[in-house]
């Protein structure tokens, strides 16, 4: 009886070659069935050149032997220990030795025979090969034959585990090819294959695991990249079309009176960059179109005024607004913002936060209830069930990549049986391939210029050894009158209460993290003696925070040392100068941010103000992002540069349902690739919405299989 033949989901156990104990190593990988295998791609292909005796092999080159291993030693010291052994052959022998190798001593004994890959080189006056590949052998004849008849080939080098080799993956790999190609059905027309240059599906899983060479490793990924991000844009668009269509929104009153009776409410004048994006909010929310719109801006451009006016444009309308934000400190600083600029408006604020009291949450939420606040600041606790608004029109989400796409769900589910209108806004400028890629569901606002009257703050670097000078500075800003901060990445101490923002991936030091309770006291009895000194961390109760803040603002403190706390939030208008310590530590992103806190009001005569940043970057990268730093107060530069240097990092989406799903594309390296999925999945959906189109099935399960979860489309269609 002949057996039965392999599909795409047969377990691995059926394959030739594979055991028990290989199918369990496979499935610790999440390799479970043919189909997860042939899916498992190589993360790089390399050269593997034909054996050679040892006696031919020559130094600089990439070069392969075979031979036993004649003796085996573990030498140097822990934790520096490596694993050295011999390999010899009739010609000769060469050193083979592996760093951190200690492992190897259980699997390479004398007696084994090996071959082995690596670069030559010549140590003691004797050939050398450093962390070598290597595979084990059954005899010396069968390697011989089996190299002879490979010859120099392009070896596809696969992620491992525990106790499994790339080789061990490659062989099941290879076992499995023959029946799982011919099953792949491609979700692509040949027609439009063909147009854009790609090849058939099942093709491009051919090269990648069996490529013939360098050219076809490239065709191959180019083709497995453009699937990646054409998933990731269909399901942007289907997400996008399942918001314009899921159900209606409350079209706000938008005419010209409004318009200039809100502006009379205002504190201030708009800039011409905020009054067209009132604009362009007006045009959105006075339709019954649900709105999903993106508001950036650089740090102190005025984002919360536009806010503001579009929050007013749902109160007029009869109905209420709410803004969340990610911090405690962050929806104070605009619940004191939003009652400093409406007091001249018959509009109620209230403010919902897990620091309130159970009898004070009771009343808020009563309130919210029947409709007595109009305006609604909070932060996650807006999205707990106890909270039911009486006609929620419009939900603002503030420093949005701190949510993701499910948390923005929940507070659009408040308003019932309408859909509310939904701004996110952001002070983090998006490089324009993470706004294609990620919020491609989303209309965007950018607004382009600065309030009148602030001045750019003169950024510098200064290396630890001249950490002193930074202190003098700012004792200079405060015996002025300015206002100063010194910002530390911890509470206590390096290895406690680590209060880096987790937006941003911070250069890794050897060096103890400065702690604010230890500085703050370093400072008062060193370079800040007898100036009026504040302390300000998050582990503080609310009104502790609240009452330092308050005197910080009016001057009684006239420096703050501070967690990164105050990256978001704080707008002290007479802050001129801030110290950063150990400035590598913080990704350039929240660099910017902790900038952007001062330099917002009027600076003493003779002063400018200033960002000092202390810090003996140790790594290349941090190098970088300091000289970015001191190159340009233009956020939006900055973003750009930041995505070059670390790619998407968790900008947008990692606190979706975790990081961007993207194995084979790069969004830096494949910004022409994305906009052509962008364009093709924006057409796509136009001809068939939903991808419900009967050639679309198979597209469509697996953009919901790829994305759908990620981006909240298990429901789409």
């Amino acid at each position: 009886m002949s057996p039965s033949p392999l599909s795409l989901t047969s377990q691995l156990i059926e394959l030739p070659g594979v055991g028990p104990r290989r199918a369990k190593q496979l499935a610790a990988l999440g390799l479970t069935n043919i189909g997860k295998l042939v899916a498992h791609l190589p993360v790089r292909h390399e050269w593997h050149e034909p054996t050679r005796s040892i006696a031919d092999l020559a130094e600089g080159e990439q070069g392969s032997a075979v031979g036993e291993v004649t003796s085996t030693r573990m030498a140097g010291r822990f934790p520096k220990q490596r694993f050295q052994a011999k390999l010899a052959d009739e010609s000769g022998s060469i050193d083979l030795v592996w760093f951190n190798g200690s492992y190897l001593r259980k699997h390479i004994q004398p007696g084994l025979w090996l071959r082995v890959q690596g670069r030559v080189a010549t140590y003691n006056h004797h050939l050398q090969m450093a962390n070598p590949a290597f595979d084990v052998l059954a005899e010396e004849a069968d390697a011989g034959a089996r190299d002879e008849a490979l010859g120099r080939r392009l070896v596809p080098v696969y992620p491992a585990g525990e106790g499994l080799k790339s080789r061990a993956i490659a062989d099941a790999i290879s076992a499995a090819l023959p029946d799982a190609l011919p099953l792949i059905d491609d979700h692509l027309p040949e027609a439009f294959r063909k147009h854009r240059g790609l090849p058939a599906l099942r093709d491009a899983y051919r090269m990648e695991h069996a490529p013939v060479d360098e050219e076809e490793v490239a065709v191959s990924r180019r083709r497995l990249a453009y699937d990646e991000l054409l998933m990731l844009q269909l399901g942007v668009q289907l997400r996008r079309a399942e918001l314009r269509q899921e159900g209606r929104a409350i079209a706000l009153r938008a005419d010209q009176e409004l318009h200039e009776r809100i502006l009379s409410r205002l504190p201030f004048q708009p800039t011409p960059g905020q009054l067209a994006a009132m604009a362009e909010l007006a045009a959105d929310l006075g339709q019954d179109t649900p709105a999903n719109r993106l508001i950036q801006g650089d740090v102190g451009s005025g984002k919360t005024m536009v806010a503001a006016y579009a929050m007013l444009m749902a109160v007029a309308t009869g109905h209420q607004a709410a803004i969340m934000a990610p911090t405690e400190i962050l929806a104070e600083q605009h619940e004191r913002s939003l009652r400093a600029m409406l007091k001249r408006a018959d509009v109620r604020v209230a403010m919902l936060t897990g620091a309130l009291s159970t009898t004070e949450r009771q009343g808020v939420l009563a309130e919210i209830a029947i409709g007595h606040a109009d305006i609604v600041v909070g932060t996650h606790a807006l999205l707990t069930e106890t909270v039911k608004f009486n006609g929620l029109a419009l939900a603002i989400i503030d420093e949005q990549h701190r949510f993701g796409v499910h948390q923005r769900a929940a507070l659009r589910d408040k308003a019932g049986e309408t859909i509310p209108h939904t701004l996110v806004m952001t002070a983090t400028p998006i490089p324009r391939t993470v706004a294609i890629s990620v919020l491609g569901d989303l209309d965007v606002t950018t607004i382009g210029d600065m309030p009148p009257g602030r001045k750019p703050v003169h950024t510098e670097h200064i290396p630890g050894a001249t950490r002193a000078w930074a202190y003098e500075r700012l004792r200079e800003h405060a015996c002025k009158g300015g206002l100063g901060f010194v910002v530390a990445p911890a509470i206590g101490d390096s290895t406690q209460q680590l209060e880096l923002s987790t937006t941003d991936d911070a250069e890794p030091g050897k060096e103890p993290l400065v702690g604010v309770l230890d500085l703050v006291e370093e400072l008062k009895a060193g370079p800040l003696e007898g100036l009026r000194l504040g302390l300000l961390h998050g582990k503080m109760p609310t009104a502790a925070r609240e009452a330092v803040m308050e005197r910080f603002r009016n001057g009684e403190v006239q420096v703050l040392v501070a967690t990164t706390i105050v990256e978001v939030g704080v707008d002290v208008q007479g802050a001129t100068c801030m110290v950063v310590e150990q400035a590598d530590r913080f990704g350039l992103a929240q660099l910017h941010q902790l900038r952007g806190r001062v330099g917002r009001g009027g600076v003493p005569d003779g002063l400018r103000p200033e960002c000092l940043l202390v810090a003996e970057p140790t790594t290349d990268i941090g190098v970088q992002r300091l000289k970015a730093m001191t190159s340009t107060n233009d956020g939006f530069r900055l973003a750009e540069a930041d995505f070059a240097l670390r790619g998407p990092g968790e900008l947008f989406g990692s606190r979706q349902s975790g990081a961007i799903p993207l194995r084979v594309a790069d969004l830096v390296r494949d910004a022409e690739l994305l906009e052509l999925a962008r364009r093709d999945a924006q057409e796509w959906v136009e001809r068939s919405p939903s991808l419900g189109n009967e050639e679309d099935t198979i597209l469509r399960r697996r953009v919901l299989r790829t994305v759908g979860e990620w981006l909240g489309l298990a429901d789409v269609g």
